[in-house]
């Protein structure tokens, strides 16, 4: 029954982090919008980290209530599921195109932040300290420029593919979304965490395994809705560009701010995922720098090898 429970609320959790990020996006774009800010700016920032709030909000909360297994396990999870679980499956489901610049730029910069994590996390007593979070920020707002450069020379963006809607809504509707998104991102990440660690301790199960596994799954459900819905639609063309980008604020945004705000433990145990989730990044960019497509045969090979490491996580 205690299981169960845990359950239930751990998908609460999801369910409202899910839906709050969506309707505080949706609120802050539009807000933005009202006050002169252009569309690109909005784009850049607000739309860009707003892929990555669930994964923000559940690696905060896990870190200032001391898991910080949960945090660092929940960044690492989600961003080996985006590349080999995502994009492999979108990929089975159909090849997709990749752009030149995601190739050049996007796929090895993904690989460099993610290195530089893990060396982060590997010195000294093994904390990400505020020295560590500016040093990701740092990297955060260097991507933002190299974006923002982009934009202005007409390239396109690994974010491009949020629809906009040309309907109007009130300021006060728009208010309201930012405040019950914001609100619905806070319980759901409060209970996300507590389910995550009661079942931890239910099952004997390390709060390493549970959040490379069970909450890494459960923040990355953005990412695996709108590509595989791309790729059904016949526009997976923009689901790496996406899972890059998204890979790379997980890393910069997510553990750089949980860092600012409190130490957070890279444990020894993450050396094995670590270099998994750096070389997922390495498979993808061999599987598209030749022909700039991901096609069936590198998905697949892609579900084999987080296959292979699930069973790794669980043996």
């Amino acid at each position: 029954m205690e299981v169960l429970l845990q359950l239930g609320l751990l998908a609460l959790g999801f369910a409202l982090l899910v839906k709050g990020a969506d309707w505080f996006v949706e609120g802050a774009s539009r807000l933005a919008e009202c006050f002169g800010i252009p569309q690109l700016v909005i784009g850049l920032t607000i739309v860009a980290m707003g892929t990555s709030l669930p994964e923000a909000a559940v690696s905060v909360s896990a870190a200032l209530k001391g898991s910080a297994e949960i945090t660092i396990g929940n960044i690492v999870g989600s961003n080996i599921m985006n590349v080999l679980v995502i994009l492999g499956l979108t990929a089975v489901i159909t090849p997709v195109a990749v752009q030149r610049s995601t190739v050049r730029y996007e796929i090895p910069y993904v690989i460099l932040v993610s290195a530089i994590l893990w060396a982060l996390g590997s010195t000294g007593d093994r904390l990400l300290r505020v020295p560590d979070g500016l040093i990701l920020w740092g990297l955060m707002l260097f991507y933002l420029a190299y974006l923002l450069a982009m934009a202005k020379r007409g390239q396109p963006l690994p974010e491009e593919g949020a629809e906009q809607s040309d309907q109007p809504m009130p300021v006060w509707k728009m208010l309201l979304m930012i405040v019950l998104g914001a609100a619905m991102i806070v319980l759901g990440s409060d209970l996300a965490v507590d389910a995550a660690t009661e079942l931890a301790l239910i099952f004997g199960m390390s709060e390493r395994l549970i959040g490379l596994t069970i909450v890494a799954f459960g923040t990355s459900l953005p990412e695996l809705v709108t590509s595989v819905t791309a790729a059904i639609k016949g526009k997976a063309d923009i689901a790496v560009g996406n899972i890059v980008g998204s890979n790379i604020f997980n890393i910069l945004f997510v553990v750089g701010t949980s860092a600012l705000i409190t130490p957070v433990e890279y444990a020894v145990d993450f050396f094995v995922d670590s270099v998994v989730c750096i070389g997922s990044a390495v498979l993808l960019w061999l599987c598209v720098i030749r022909n700039k497509r991901l096609g069936r045969l590198g998905g697949a090979l892609m579900l084999v090898c987080y296959g292979g490491y699930f069973i790794y996580l669980i043996r």
